[in-house]
């Protein structure tokens, strides 16, 4: 039975101004509304504010408690993997009392009644973990007090559990039987509610089972790939393999004389958007195939010829940005973002300085299940049907490509097969809903591979430059980093920028950071962890080469230069997609909070007791990123006699709040993150060559089964909110991972992916 305690209103975003509204449901059961206004302080900027158009919009969850006891609760946002589908309402669950396998959970539409619908930057359960909750006490409340009112008894002889409402005198009634007169009680006063206390739960922290897997194992139609509307036709687009190109011409007639091709035309740019911004990436011009089945619209694409205007991007490669780099590196940088103490004289007085080049490439996102999106235009009305992340964002920028009101277009969303944050662009989602209305008919946009792997929007490369300065005794008193990145025009291209507050900032009392940027036509973005799956690396790895030119071991040196007395700790790191600040969503940094974690996995690795064979090295880092603090072990070994690498085992500690929601979907998401991660340093590279992507599918390796390390997963639970886990723990492991083959073999890894060749003796 559950036991309440006065929930915290101080900072909650949840204000006086929330209230709940109450209606009949289908066969007598409660429909329940609670409606939370956004604190302008509390809201989570996104793109821009015409992409996001209900930024001032209430947000809602809704509840329907049925007269035959089932608890239908709506899942407002995307499911792509994280687990948040089960997740939410397991909050909701808790504080209901309810049953769980009475809980029905249904994926929620775009509907501005739910206010921030996007699955990014880990921010879903800091986002939604104080409203689930309340959206389950006050549907609590409200059966207690039409049950009091039944009985005529006051409500504090009244108690819940496993969907019944129970009264001291033993008499009991079900949640169902409730249903009807709770729509009639007057909604509590929002800032009041009773909430659990956590010692008491007894959902929130078991390991339940994702909603959706018994259907996914058995293959039943979830994800967007799987949609079938009546009359649909299916689609390919070809665009110009250079990013930006545009078509002159093509082989029209010829390609619509295949085998059950229906329809071949040119697609004109829309310039509702476009290049290089990856989220906001719109309709590009290119060759669209609509046929009877999707197998003859990808075959046709064999006889397709066409002409393209490359444009100004095929001038551009990876050899010609890693020259750029190399030159730029020499030269003042463009612009400092930091500065603390006095670093160039520090420097100049060290006993010891180090110095060192970093860089990796640009890299794919690769989900499983292609883009797709199913769409329908009919009298002016859009019907789209699609695996996104960000699904108003898709809505804005298909209103504007076809020139129709927002409010005219509805986005079912589906399951996503992965994302990693692919699927916050709405690329895709405008292109169907062109084909569909220059069509006529319903039709289903299928990416082939290399057309996913060739037109994404990538994780930026990047170049860095680092010097550092110790003293006679060892410590770090000077610390300087140049980073070359990219640019579109005077702004950093998305997911290339580099935050005044990266570590060591404000741990070194001279320290400078400084950009110099190189003007970018390829579209890049946010993949998982943005900015700092790259950053991570090399100041991780960086800082560990600090470490032993300083006769130091690593981890108690990166324990040391976290002791939070020396200076205030940094802010959080950006906030969700498209950049803003966390606002309220989390604490600032905690320097203790890092500490922790890394004298956890220190105790969990056994660092420094392990006898290891020859050509074996364990290295270690951490990293803060989307309010996680991950620390991680990693143990691998080296052939000598050619370089292989196999990575034995890998230790992680996380640090994201107080209570883990489903440690099964926790575990999923740390080992996932972790491999990931693995697979980025071991082989992924996307190569830029004359505008375009040289690499195809069967080119681009991803981690093989084989090849998966053991992960084991520990979390230290501190007394703070609990955080998001689909980001912060793949970016410590690749620095983790290269510090662990220079233990092996003394030979540094600065530059991804890892090239084995160099490791051979």
């Amino acid at each position: 039975m559950a036991t309440v305690t006065n929930p915290r209103t101080d900072d909650s975003a949840l204000s006086r101004r929330a209230f709940l509204s109450v209606s009949a449901a289908a066969g007598g059961g409660m429909l329940l509304a609670l409606s939370i206004p956004q604190d302008a302080d509390a809201a989570v900027a996104l793109a821009s504010s015409e992409s996001h158009p209900e930024k001032d919009a209430a947000l809602n969850a809704y509840v329907t408690i049925a007269a035959d006891n089932t608890v239908t609760i709506m899942s407002k946002i995307p499911e792509i993997g994280q687990g948040i589908k089960t997740s939410l309402p397991m909050i909701v669950a808790e504080e209901l009392d309810a049953k769980w396998s009475d809980v029905h959970i249904v994926q929620a539409p775009l509907d501005k009644v739910f206010g921030m619908q996007f699955a990014g930057g880990s921010f879903s359960t800091p986002m939604n973990w104080d409203l689930q909750r309340r959206m389950g006490a006050a549907a609590r409340a409200m059966l207690i007090t039409a049950a009091a009112l039944e009985w005529k008894v006051p409500e504090s002889d009244i108690t819940t559990s496993q969907g019944k409402v129970l009264a001291k005198d033993g008499r009991s009634l079900t949640y169902g039987q409730l249903a009807a007169k709770a729509v009639k009680v007057i909604p509590p006063d929002m800032s009041k509610l009773l909430l659990k206390d956590p010692k008491n739960y007894e959902l929130v922290g078991k390991s339940v089972g994702g909603i959706d897997s018994p259907k996914i194992v058995v293959g039943q139609p979830l994800f967007g790939i799987d949609v079938n509307v009546p009359g649909m036709r299916y689609a390919v687009f070809q665009k110009c393999p250079v990013f930006g190109g545009k078509v002159v011409s093509a082989n029209l007639d010829e390609v619509k004389a295949r085998p059950g091709v229906l329809n071949v035309f040119i697609v004109p740019v829309v310039a509702s958007t476009g290049l290089p911004d990856g989220m906001a990436m719109g309709l590009q011009s290119g060759v669209a195939i609509v046929a009877s089945s999707w197998w003859q619209a990808n075959k046709a694409l064999e006889t397709l010829k066409v002409v393209w205007d490359e444009g100004p991007v095929a001038s551009q490669s990876s050899a010609g940005f890693a020259a750029k780099a190399q030159e730029l590196s020499t030269q003042v940088p463009h612009k400092v973002i930091r500065t603390d103490g006095d670093p160039k004289g520090a420097m100049a007085g060290a006993a010891k300085v180090i110095e060192a080049a970093y860089s990796y490439p640009f890299v794919a996102h690769s989900p499983l299940e292609p883009m797709n999106t199913t769409a329908s235009v009919v009298d002016g009305k859009v019907q789209i049907w699609s695996p996104t992340q960000y699904p108003a964002l898709g809505r804005t920028l298909t209103a504007k490509t076809l020139g129709i009101p927002e409010d005219a277009i509805t986005i079912n969303v589906t399951r996503c097969g992965g994302g990693f944050g692919r699927r916050l662009g709405s690329d895709f989602m405008v292109e169907a809903a062109m084909i569909a209305k220059l069509q006529g008919e319903p039709v289903k946009l299928l990416w082939n591979r290399n057309q996913d792997l060739q037109h994404e929007f990538y994780r930026p490369g990047g170049f860095h430059y680092f010097k550092a300065g110790l003293d006679a005794q060892g410590q770090l008193i000077a610390f300087t980093d140049h980073y070359i990145g990219y640019a579109n025009g005077p702004k950093a291209s998305n997911s290339a920028d580099l935050a005044p507050a990266e570590f060591p900032a404000k741990y070194v009392k001279n320290l400078e950071l400084s950009t110099s940027t190189m003007q970018l036509g390829v579209p890049t973005g946010p993949m998982r962890a943005p900015g700092s799956n790259a950053h991570a690396f090399v100041f991780q790895s960086f800082l560990d080469e600090v470490a032993h030119a300083a006769g130091k071991d690593p981890l108690q040196h990166l324990i040391d230069l976290y002791a939070e007395e020396r200076v205030a700790p940094p802010p959080p790191a950006k906030g969700p997609p498209g950049g803003g600040p966390f606002g309220n969503l989390g604490p600032p940094f905690s320097g203790k909070r890092a500490q922790g974690v890394l004298e956890q996995v220190r105790d969990t690795s056994g660092w420094g007791k392990r006898q290891l064979p020859s050509g074996t090295g364990m290295g270690v880092a951490f990293y803060y990123s989307h309010l996680g603090y991950f620390a991680e072990v990693v143990q691998a070994s080296v052939a000598p006699a050619d370089g292989t690498i196999k990575v034995d085992k890998i230790w992680v500690v996380g640090d994201v709040g107080s209570v883990i929601i489903n440690p099964t979907g926790a575990l999923n998401q740390c080992q996932g993150a972790v491999i990931d991660g693995i697979s980025q340093a071991l082989g992924q590279q996307i190569t830029i060559n004359r505008g375009r992507v040289a690499q195809t599918f069967p080119e681009y390796p991803l981690l093989r089964m084989y090849q998966a390390p053991q992960v084991e997963v520990n979390f230290r639970l501190t007394p703070f909110p609990p955080t998001g886990l689909g980001e912060p723990a793949l970016p410590p492991v690749i620095p983790a991972l290269c510090n662990a083959i220079f233990a092996a073999t003394g030979k540094r890894i600065r530059k991804l992916p890892i090239d084995t060749r160099q490791l051979k003796t």
